[in-house]
C-alpha cells in the first residue's frame, strides 16, 4: 500500500508540474495568496457570466460593474499570468517552497501591463494605431512576462514557436522570398507591439476570448464535479458494470476514462484520476505494467474527444469554423463512440490472448448482452426524460409566464429524490486497489451517486434542446447554469444525505463547503496553462493576420507534398504529433489549424476534393490529442508509468499502438464525411454507425493479430481488406462505374442547362495563381440553376478559342471565394477558364459493397471458429 501511495504521489507531482503548478510555499501567507487568487479568479468568471454585473450597475448607477464584462479577457490574462508566476517555478533550480523576489516583480509587471488596457481604455480608444511611448513600454513588458509565464507553465516549445512568429513580424520583410509570397514589407516596433498587445488581433484575440467566456466555465464545472465525488462515482460505476467481464478492470478503465474525460480538459490529470485505481487492478489480474499503463493512457487521451464536453480546443473550433457548438458535438459524436468501443474490443482481445478473467462480484452476473441492453436503455431513458421535460414545459407555458421556474422545481424535486435514495446506500468512495479483487454491485453503486448525473443532464439540455418555445443556450450560458447547479450539489448533497440518514449534518456541511472551495481552486489552477497558452497562441494568429506568414509555411509544405493531398495530410498529422509533444492540445490545435487548415483546403480543391472545414479542423484536433501518448515526450504515458512502475517509453509506444485506430479515423472521415454525420438522415446515420463500428472492430482485430483465434498473416490481410471495404465502399464503386459525367469547352453550358435545379455541379477552374503566376486548378461546387447557374453567383463567362473564359468576380457568395481576384490573377496573358464541369451520375448504391464484405467476414469467422480454444466472450 505504501508503494502504491508513493506511485500516486509521483504521478500527482507530474500533474502538478504539467497542469497546476509545482510550487508549494512553506510560508502560510504565500500559500494563502495563491489559494485566494484561485478562488477570486473562479468567482470573477462566475460573476461576468451571470446577470449580476447588470443588476449591480442598475442598482448603484455605477457602470464600472457592468463595463468590466467587456474588459474580462484583460483581467482573465492578468489572473493567468499572476498564478503562472506564483505557482510555477521559473527554473528547475528555482525555489519551490517560497516565492522569490524576481517573481514578485514579474507578477506586478504582468498584472499592470494587462490592467493598463482596462484603466486607460478610453484614452487608448482615442488614438487607434497612434501608440504612445507608455503604450509601447507596457506592450513590451506584457509580451516579456507572457513569454515567461508560458515558459514556466508549459515549457520551451510554445515560447520558441511564438518567438519565431514574432521574429518573422520584425524581420520577415527583409527576405525577398517571403516578400514575394506575402507582399509583407515588415513592421516597426510600434506597429507590431500595438498589433499584438493593444488591440484584439493578437494576444487578446479570439482564442483568449473563448478561454474567458467558455473554457473556464467548463473546466470549473468539471473541477467541482470531481471534488464533490462525481469522478469517483464514474470510476465505481464503470467497475461495477464491466469489472466482472474478462479483463474487466481494463474495460472499466476505458469506460471511466471516457466519463471523466467529459469533465476533464487534461489527459494527464485524467490518467492519474482513474489510473490510480484501475492500473493496480489491471496488473493484479495479469496485465503487464506497460500494457496496464498503456490502456489507461489510450483511454485518457481520447477523453477529450468525447461529447458533450470535449477538450478546450473544441470551443475554439466553434469560433474558427463558425458553427454552433451543438454541430461540433454532432460531427464528433460518431468517431468518438466508435473509437472507444474499438478500444474496449482491443482490451478484450488482449484479455483473450492472455486468458484473463474478471473480478469476482457478488449478486447477479451481468453479461455483455445485458450490459449492451443497459447502455441502450440508459440512452432511451435519457431521451424519454428529455421529451417528458419538454412536454411539461410546454404545458406550463399555458398558465405560467416563465415555465423555466416550473422546470427548476421539477429538477429540485428530482434531486431530492435521488439524494434520498443515495442516502440508503454507503457513500461512493474509492476502494483500496490492493484490497480484495471484487467488483462492487451495480445497483447500490449507480443509485449511490445518480444525482451527479443531473448537472450533466442540465448541461446537455441547455446545449442541445431547442423547440418552438425553448431556445438553445450558448455554450457559455449552458456551462454557467450547469456550474451553478453543480455548486448547489457540492454544497448540499452531503448534508442532505446525513439528514435523510438521521445523522448530524454539521460535519457534512463543512465538508460540502470544503468541496466547493477546493473545486474553485482546482478549476482556476487547471486554467493557468490554458489561459497563458491561448494568449501565446494569439501571438501566432496575430502574426498571421499582420504578415500573411501562413502563406510562407503553406507554400513550403505544398512544395514538400508536391500537391499530393495524401502526403500533405500525413505531413500535417506528423506536424501535429511533433508539436503536441511540447504543446498542450489547445495551443497545438490553434497553431496547426491556423497554419495548415487553409493549405489542406487549397490543395484538396486543386486535387478535386471539397473538404468540409469542420472535417479539416477535427483532423488537426485528433492528432493534437494523440500527441499526449506519443513517445518520447508523451506526459500522459509518464504519469501512467509512475503508477504502474513500468517503463514510460514502452508505455507510450504501447499506448500509441492501441491508439492506431484513433489515428486512422481522421483519414477516414476527411474523405468519407458520412462518419461526421454531414448531410446524413437518421436511418442512414444508424447504418453508418453499425457498419463503421464493425469495420473499426475488424481493424482493431487485425492490428492485434487475434480475432476469434490467433490470426494467420493472410487472415489479417483479409480483415484489413474487409475493414477498408466497409469504410470506403465508394472506392470500389468508382472502379466499376464512372462517378461523374464530364464536360469541357462549350459543352459545359449544354450540360448545365440539362441539370435539374439544386443538383450539385463540380466546376474546375484553371488560371494563374495570384502570388506565383503558375497555372493551377481549383474545384468548387455550385447548386444547379439551369442555364443561370453561373449568373446566380455573379460569374461572367465568355467563349474564346474554344475555352470558357471567366471575368474577375466581384462580390458573390463564399462558395466562389476560391476563384476570387485574391486567388487568381485575372490580368495576365494566361486566362482564368472553366476547365471542366462534373455532374454525379445516377449509380447503384455504394452500400451494395457491404454484402461481399460481410460474406468475406462470415468466411473468416467459420475458419477461425475451428481453431478457437476459448469462448469469444
Amino acid at each position: 500500500m505504501m508503494a502504491q501511495d508513493t506511485d500516486a504521489r509521483s504521478a500527482d507531482d507530474l500533474v502538478a508540474e504539467a497542469d497546476t503548478g509545482a510550487r508549494n510555499p512553506s510560508a502560510a501567507w504565500q500559500a494563502k495568496l495563491i489559494i485566494g487568487t484561485c478562488i477570486i479568479w473562479s468567482l470573477f468568471q462566475l460573476y461576468i457570466a451571470s446577470k449580476v454585473p447588470g443588476v449591480i450597475a442598475q442598482a448603484t448607477g455605477m457602470n464600472i460593474f457592468a463595463n468590466i464584462v467587456a474588459q474580462a479577457r484583460f483581467v482573465h490574462l492578468a489572473f493567468a499570468i499572476m498564478l503562472a508566476t506564483l505557482a510555477f517555478p521559473l527554473f528547475k533550480s528555482s525555489p519551490k517552497d517560497r516565492i522569490p523576489a524576481y517573481d514578485w516583480a514579474l507578477v506586478i509587471l504582468g498584472v499592470a501591463s494587462c490592467l493598463y488596457l482596462v484603466v486607460f481604455r478610453f484614452e487608448i480608444a482615442d488614438r487607434p494605431g497612434l501608440w504612445s511611448t507608455s503604450d509601447i513600454v507596457m506592450s513590451c513588458i506584457g509580451m516579456f512576462v507572457l513569454f515567461t509565464a508560458v515558459y514556466r507553465s508549459l515549457g520551451l516549445p510554445l515560447v520558441i514557436i511564438a518567438g519565431a512568429f514574432v521574429a518573422f513580424a520584425f524581420f520577415g520583410g527583409y527576405s525577398e522570398w517571403a516578400r514575394n509570397i506575402t507582399n509583407y514589407g515588415g513592421a516597426s516596433l510600434s506597429k507590431a507591439l500595438g498589433h499584438y498587445w493593444m488591440q484584439t488581433e493578437g494576444v487578446f484575440g479570439v482564442a483568449l476570448g473563448v478561454s474567458t467566456s467558455m473554457i473556464f466555465l467548463f473546466v470549473l464545472f468539471g473541477a467541482l464535479l470531481d471534488r464533490a465525488g462525481g469522478g469517483s462515482w464514474f470510476i465505481k460505476v464503470a467497475i461495477a458494470l464491466l469489472g466482472a467481464l474478462r479483463g474487466g478492470p481494463a474495460k472499466a478503465s476505458v469506460l471511466s476514462s471516457m466519463l471523466t474525460g467529459m469533465i476533464s480538459g487534461s489527459s494527464i490529470s485524467n490518467t492519474v484520476t482513474t489510473g490510480t485505481f484501475t492500473i493496480p487492478l489491471m496488473k493484479r489480474i495479469g496485465f503487464p505494467a506497460e500494457k496496464a499503463g498503456a490502456v489507461e493512457v489510450a483511454s485518457s487521451t481520447n477523453g477529450q474527444l468525447t461529447p458533450p464536453v470535449m477538450g478546450a480546443a473544441a470551443f475554439l473550433m466553434v469560433e474558427y469554423v463558425n458553427i454552433p457548438y451543438i454541430d461540433v458535438v454532432k460531427h464528433a459524436f460518431l468517431p468518438a463512440v466508435i473509437s472507444y468501443i474499438a478500444l474496449l474490443y482491443i482490451v478484450h482481445l488482449e484479455a483473450l490472448k492472455m486468458q484473463m478473467q474478471g473480478l469476482k462480484k457478488a449478486g447477479r452476473h451481468i453479461g455483455p448482452v445485458l450490459i449492451l441492453i443497459l447502455f441502450l436503455s440508459g440512452f432511451l431513458f435519457l431521451g424519454v426524460c428529455t421529451y417528458a421535460m419538454i412536454l411539461i414545459r410546454s404545458l406550463l407555458d399555458g398558465f405560467m409566464a416563465e415555465s423555466v421556474y416550473g422546470g427548476l422545481a421539477i429538477v429540485a424535486v428530482l434531486y431530492l429524490v435521488l439524494v434520498y435514495f443515495a442516502a440508503r446506500f454507503p457513500d461512493v468512495a474509492m476502494d483500496d486497489p490492493d484490497g480484495p479483487l471484487e467488483a462492487p454491485r451495480l445497483t447500490p453503486t449507480l443509485l449511490g451517486g445518480a444525482y451527479f448525473a443531473l448537472p450533466i443532464f442540465i448541461l446537455v439540455w441547455n446545449l442541445m434542446v431547442r423547440t418552438d418555445s425553448l431556445e438553445r443556450l450558448s455554450p457559455s450560458l449552458s456551462a454557467f447554469w450547469a456550474t451553478i447547479f453543480m455548486i448547489i450539489v457540492a454544497l448540499t448533497h452531503r448534508p442532505l444525505k446525513a439528514f435523510f440518514r438521521g445523522e448530524g449534518f454539521g460535519g457534512a456541511t463543512v465538508q460540502g463547503w470544503r468541496d466547493f472551495i477546493e473545486g474553485l481552486i482546482l478549476g482556476a489552477r487547471n486554467m493557468i496553462g490554458i489561459g497563458v497558452a491561448t494568449g501565446a497562441a494569439g501571438i501566432i494568429v496575430g502574426t498571421i493576420s499582420l504578415t500573411g506568414a501562413h502563406q510562407v509555411i503553406g507554400q513550403v509544405v505544398e512544395v514538400i507534398a508536391g500537391g499530393n493531398i495524401w502526403i500533405l495530410l500525413i505531413l500535417v498529422a506528423i506536424m501535429s504529433l511533433i508539436l503536441g509533444m511540447g504543446l498542450p492540445t489547445t495551443a497545438n490545435y490553434l497553431v496547426v489549424s491556423s497554419l495548415m487548415a487553409p493549405v489542406i483546403l487549397s490543395v484538396g480543391a486543386q486535387a478535386g476534393y471539397i473538404f468540409p472545414l469542420i472535417a479539416v479542423h477535427l483532423f488537426v484536433f485528433y492528432f493534437g490529442i494523440l500527441a499526449d501518448d506519443t513517445p518520447p515526450v508523451g506526459l500522459a504515458a509518464y504519469a501512467a508509468a509512475a503508477i504502474s512502475r513500468g517503463d514510460p517509453i514502452k508505455t507510450g509506444v504501447q499506448g500509441f499502438a492501441y491508439d492506431i485506430r484513433t489515428a486512422l479515423l481522421p483519414f477516414l472521415f476527411i474523405f468519407n464525411t458520412d462518419l461526421l454525420l454531414i448531410d446524413v438522415g437518421l436511418a442512414k446515420a444508424v447504418l453508418v454507425f453499425f457498419i463503421s463500428l464493425i469495420a473499426m472492430l475488424l481493424f482493431a482485430a487485425a492490428t492485434q493479430g487475434y480475432f476469434i483465434a490467433k490470426s494467420k498473416v493472410w487472415e489479417t490481410v483479409v480483415l484489413l481488406f474487409i475493414a477498408f471495404m466497409l469504410f470506403r465502399p465508394d472506392f470500389f464503386l468508382d472502379q466499376v462505374s464512372e462517378k461523374y459525367t464530364t464536360a469541357t469547352g462549350p459543352a459545359v453550358m449544354e450540360l448545365m442547362e440539362q441539370m435539374p435545379e439544386g443538383q450539385d455541379i463540380r466546376i474546375t477552374v484553371e488560371g494563374p495563381d495570384f502570388d506565383t503566376a503558375k497555372v493551377r486548378p481549383v474545384t468548387i461546387v455550385l447548386p444547379s440553376a439551369g442555364a443561370g447557374t453561373l449568373d446566380a453567383e455573379g460569374l461572367l463567362v465568355m467563349e474564346e478559342d474554344g475555352q470558357l473564359r471567366i471575368d474577375e468576380p466581384f462580390g458573390g457568395s463564399e462558395t466562389i471565394q476560391p476563384i476570387s481576384g485574391q486567388e487568381f490573377d485575372y490580368y495576365l496573358d494566361d486566362p482564368v477558364v472553366i476547365a471542366k464541369i462534373e455532374v454525379e451520375n445516377d449509380r447503384m448504391p455504394k452500400e451494395l459493397f457491404f454484402i461481399p464484405a460481410l460474406f468475406l467476414l462470415f468466411g473468416i469467422v467459420l475458419i477461425q471458429r475451428r481453431r478457437a480454444t476459448q469462448p469469444a466472450f
